[in-house]
């Protein structure tokens, strides 16, 4: 198959209203925040949920999550050394890179480290994926506000279970409100390493649009994170027609003017300057207006 022929550069609007979007396990779970107390989602939580939804759409998939799989292998390097699954020995890296990409849609799309070590002939091999597709982490527009409730558990994990344990218990945190964006791009040189095609690029863009299908949870309920929009540019030569940093500052997303603390998606004013001869597909399932100039 073909790989990739364009650069592609795209940009993602999201909405939180009342969820943990990415919680930050080195700060009691709370919501992501940095500095300027923006709202953030890490890239690897985007990629997690990417390969979630390329998974109900029957891809395989090489990092999967522990309440996710599709196999019985508790661990990727499990999974890769499987009966039947890969074939190429890792001491013959050129066909091992090969068949691994052509295996697993997350590995040619995102790279991968395959590391071994024991006391037989692949001992010390350390093979390296370089992927064509990077995304940037996602920051809200306005710093968000983050709040905390108690909470009790239902169920005591001590004793008989007649009596409470101490650890009985705990907190839950959401963020009442935030507009995120995030951006990234696909290389059609790193493509033709890994052998990413055009058909993986719709994959890739269709995941995103439907980021937060079946993603509900205690901590993101459902209907309380959603895709306002996808932007799209399909460049139509390999390197690309502007840089990535051009492309990107074309989507400005900013309250509307004598909003200082907005509320709801209405309250945003989206703009999409115009880049000549580069036209963007926009996914816009709530109709939210995008102005273009």
């Amino acid at each position: 198959m073909e790989t990739l022929k364009n650069k592609i550069d795209f940009a993602v609007i999201l909405g939180v209203k009342g969820a943990n979007p990415n919680g930050d396990p080195l700060n009691g779970n709370r919501p992501r925040t940095n500095y300027d107390g923006l709202g953030e989602l890490s890239d690897v939580c985007i990629k997690r949920k990417i390969r979630n939804r390329l998974m109900e759409n029957d891809y395989d998939i090489f990092v999967q999550s522990d309440d996710n799989r599709k196999d019985g292998d508790d661990y990727p390097s499990l999974r890769v050394r499987a009966e039947g699954e890969i074939k190429s020995k890792p001491s013959d890296q050129k066909a091992y890179r090969e068949e691994v990409c052509k295996k697993w849609i997350d590995v040619r799309s995102f790279g991968q480290v395959f590391a071994y070590k024991g006391k037989n002939d692949d001992s010390g091999v350390s093979i390296g994926i370089r992927g064509p597709i990077s995304i940037h982490s996602a920051f809200s527009v306005t710093p968000v506000s983050v709040s905390s409730i108690q909470i009790t558990k239902s169920v005591s994990g001590e004793g008989d279970g007649k009596k409470k344990a101490s650890d009985t218990m705990g907190m839950k945190h959401r963020v009442d409100h935030g507009v995120y964006v995030t951006y990234g791009a696909i290389n059609p040189q790193l493509a033709s390493k890994t052998g990413f095609s055009d058909d993986d690029a719709n994959a890739i863009k269709q995941a995103i649009e439907h980021l937060f299908d079946n993603d509900a949870s205690s901590a993101r309920p459902e209907g309380s994170m959603e895709v306002v929009a996808v932007i799209w540019w399909q460049h139509n030569v390999k390197h690309g027609q502007y840089s990535s940093a051009v492309v990107h500052r074309s989507l400005d997303v900013n309250p509307k003017e004598g909003v200082s603390e907005p509320k709801k998606i209405e309250e945003y004013s989206i703009k999409l300057k115009k880049l000549d001869g580069l036209e963007p597909k926009i996914f816009n399932p709530i109709n939210v207006d995008i102005e273009r100039n």
